[in-house]
């Protein structure tokens, strides 16, 4: 895996260089000690890891991160447990907080390479998450959800709800990034206030779908996404 190590403090570079030299996986292209070194070699380079501190001058981790265009893998480095959060928002593989062992890196490391691992494996189509479940956030939780106990999902102004059999999670989104976080072959949006679990759909009809007796309406301007993915599970 091709890495870039983004860290202002020389010492917490150099730590960093020493552990991934060890680890036969990593390949260290380059260690950048601002955000502004780490985006020409982002610009030029394909990555596929990125170790990245938090707290940096002018331009920080996260600002930096998002805005790539393309994003490789994350492991957020730094001294504040309190960014946990953002990092879980950003699908950060991974939080090490300073100081961290050689143990401890290789674990952050060895989770990476198993997502790397999965991305790239010939079952994972292009474009599809590898994983069967996502992380969000449910008020001070971080709570873990499966793909497959989601039966749809409804837009409310800031919040998306997450609607499974026995529960509902409310969670602060926009539906434009909770629809990226979903696999598309599994989930389409049918309404600008709902995303839907395709295997749960039990009727449509007319311009409604009906999933585990809830009643949902299918937009005009998204009903030929919705054909186009019945057609082609069918």
């Amino acid at each position: 895996m091709k890495c870039v190590i983004v860290d202002d403090e020389p010492l917490a570079r150099e730590v960093l260089e020493a552990f991934a030299a060890k680890v036969p996986f990593l390949k260290v292209l380059a260690s950048c000690k601002n955000a502004y070194e780490a985006l020409e070699v982002l610009q030029k380079e394909t990555v596929d890891l990125i170790f990245l501190d938090i707290q940096m001058p002018d331009l920080s981790g996260i600002q930096l991160y998002e805005s790539l265009t393309y994003k490789p893998l994350l492991i957020f480095t730094t001294a504040y447990s309190n960014y946990a959060v953002e990092g879980f928002d950003l699908d950060a593989v991974d939080y090490l907080v300073k100081p961290f062992s050689f143990e401890r890196f290789l674990k952050a490391a060895n989770k990476a390479f198993s997502v790397y691992n999965q991305q790239n494996s010939n079952s994972t189509k292009e474009g599809e998450p590898s994983r069967d479940f996502m992380f969000v956030k449910d008020g001070t939780k971080i709570v873990k959800i499966a793909y497959g106990d989601i039966l749809y999902l409804e837009g409310m102004k800031d919040y998306v709800k997450i609607v499974m059999k026995d529960k509902f999670v409310l969670t602060l989104i926009s539906m434009q990034k909770m629809a990226e976080k979903l696999p598309k072959n599994t989930f389409v949006r049918i309404h600008r206030s709902f995303i839907v679990s395709v295997p749960k759909i039990d009727s449509i009809e007319k311009n409604r779908v009906v999933i585990a007796g809830n009643w949902l309406p299918v937009g005009n301007s998204y009903k030929e996404q919705l054909t186009r993915v019945l057609r082609r599970i069918n």
